[in-house]
């Protein structure tokens, strides 16, 4: 009795901190846009529920059949992308039944209903989940996590397909448009990519993908687009065809992020590599079939404490321009592995020790240097591609939550060349030397650190040409931040950022509205910005120019739906960025 009532009391302190903390809270700012759908969380994990075999615990409050298989599915739909499928921690803590079983049901209703100040959405109170749901929901987090299946070589054969084989493809581009000023756009909620025009901002034509596709990347050639959806579906899109499509397709897993091709001199466009989330592993391809030739597992040890890790997702991949190596950074574990793919029979991994949670990140202007954020440790690590090894792990300075896409390069007037990152948990952009020839003293040190709009920052880019950085905020809580953009003078960057309004020029209608991922075209003269609206609501690419800082185009189309990421064909290609 004296146990419950210190479990009732501490729950009820409990709700009183988080309720003092979500009143504090400022509203969203966007009309018919709760506030927990713009924070930072995970998205939903694409693995049905009935794939995942679930094990009662004896010592856990029971539940029916049913009630384990809707549990499931809420917690693949809003949970796992920050607390993993097996529970085992990510963004979010672990929620094992060791831990969760001693709080009990009390307790865990609480955070569930609640949230908490650090980041975990209000799903009760916040009207995403029902009372019976979070009743549900706490009860099943004491059960042991159900396991979704294996997904090895036989089940990637069966997905694949050659649509188009390369014997039957065109010897030569069978259009007329500019293939390296094409732009390949994410239209994360409709399962496709739309591929645009650069110069005449038209659509050429909507191409069927994967769920929510998280990246397109080139070949070497810029023949080929790959893209990879969140459901672990890669496409290989040829852009020769009279109109671009698909001509081959594979299932490399449940849940992906990560794909690319190989560059080094007398590889290209041989392989292509996917990296899932689950299972935790990557697998090498034809490239220019998809036909799955190598599959590695990347469970293991954490880089920190040594223990053993189940679920180390695949987080971002490159190819490296120095050696014929693939470098895969493995997010739980923090392992960045230099990948030889010159015999994939005898496969060789260098296996450097990073830091844990590594995310995204891109190469210095050399691009012998990655730079990737491990953003729950608020840490950059530096990793040099032609020695294959760790340069530096560059904490101070660094902000909370580094999210930089694949960064900014540019020189910085009195510090020489950087690499720039943003934040999601803070409005700050830090400027990183990377030139430890000609300015030692600078490289793998924060030499400058810049005041963007706020916090909720996803990317950030400028191009070679250009005298701007630009920084977006798509997920920050007020409206007018996260609907506009922040551009800085890289001539003068002690002066004030300019705010330009890129959703106010699309002129849409009701919505979020944010404004995400700006991307240059390949003269560096412009900058494209979507701005992204609900499934149901209107969308729009707005176009800038980049010298005047002033709009230039609006493209709108009823089938732009939820556009995000866009990847011009030249810059993707040659890491321009």
């Amino acid at each position: 009795m004296k146990a419950k009532l210190a479990v009732l009391a501490t729950s009820i302190a409990l709700i009183g901190t988080v309720q003092m903390a979500v009143a504090a809270e400022k509203p969203s700012g966007h009309p018919g846009t709760p506030e927990t759908e713009m924070r930072y969380k995970g998205a939903p994990v694409p693995i049905k529920p009935e794939e995942a075999k679930e094990t009662i615990t004896p010592k856990a409050p029971p539940l029916t059949t049913a009630e384990f298989t809707r549990a499931k599915q809420i917690y693949f739909e809003r949970c796992a992308g920050c607390h993993g499928v097996l529970r085992k921690g990510a963004t979010g803590k672990p929620l094992t039944p060791d831990i969760t079983l001693p709080r009990g049901t009390d307790y865990l209703k609480v955070f569930i209903n609640y949230g908490s100040p650090g980041g975990m959405p209000n799903f009760g109170t916040g009207g995403e989940l029902s009372d019976a749901d979070v009743n549900l929901m706490a009860k099943f987090l004491q059960h042991e996590p159900p396991t979704p299946p294996e997904y090895g070589m036989k089940e990637m054969k069966a997905s694949w397909k050659v649509l188009v084989p390369p014997e039957a493809r065109p010897k030569k581009q069978e259009n007329n448009y500019n293939l390296s000023n094409i732009f390949s756009v994410t239209l994360r909620d409709s399962g496709e990519v739309a591929l645009i025009d650069g110069d005449s901002k038209k659509i050429i034509t909507i191409v069927k993908t994967g769920y929510a596709v998280h990246i397109s990347r080139l070949s070497h050639s810029g023949r080929y687009l790959y893209v990879i959806g969140r459901d672990a579906q890669v496409n290989l899109i040829d852009l020769w065809m009279k109109t671009p499509d698909n001509v081959a397709v594979i299932k490399t897993g449940l849940e992906a992020r990560s794909v690319d091709t190989s560059k080094y001199k007398g590889y290209e466009d041989k392989y292509a590599i996917a990296g899932t989330y689950w299972p935790p592993q990557f697998t090498i391809m034809n490239g220019d079939t998809l036909e799955p030739l190598k599959i590695v597992a990347t469970r293991g040890y954490t880089v920190d404490t040594q223990e053993y890790h189940p679920e180390p997702r695949v987080a971002s991949i490159v190819a490296s321009h120095f050696k014929p190596e693939f470098v895969v950074n493995v997010k739980e574990t923090g392992q960045t592995l230099m990948v030889d793919y010159s015999d994939i029979n005898n496969l060789k991994v260098t296996t450097i020790g990073t830091e844990r949670f590594l995310h995204d990140g891109g190469w210095d202007a050399s691009k012998r240097y990655f730079m990737v954020a491990a953003n729950q440790r608020n840490t950059i690590a530096v990793v040099d591609a032609k020695e294959d090894k760790l340069v530096k792990l560059v904490k101070e300075g660094v902000g909370k939550i580094p999210h930089p896409g694949r960064g900014a390069n540019f020189n910085d007037p009195k510090f020489g060349p950087v690499w720039a990152t943003s934040h999601l948990g803070d409005e700050t952009v830090v400027l990183i030397g990377t030139d430890p020839v000609k300015h030692p003293k600078q490289a793998w040190n924060v030499v400058r650190t810049l005041k963007a709009q706020g916090s909720g920052s996803l990317f950030l880019k400028t191009h070679p040409k250009s005298k701007n950085l630009w920084v977006d905020t798509p997920l920050n809580p007020d409206a007018g931040i996260s609907q506009s953009i922040a551009v800085f003078d890289l001539k003068n960057l002690d002066k004030p950022f300019e705010v330009v309004k890129i959703a106010e020029m699309a002129k849409l209608g009701e919505g979020a509205k944010r404004v995400v991922q700006p991307e240059y075209n390949k003269a560096g003269d412009e900058v494209w910005f979507s701005v992204w609206n609900g499934k149901t609501q209107e969308s729009a690419i707005v176009v800038i120019d980049d010298k005047t800082r002033k709009l230039k185009a609006v493209i709108k189309d009823k089938r732009l739906v939820t556009p995000t990421g866009k990847f011009n064909v030249y810059n993707t290609q040659h890491d321009v960025y």
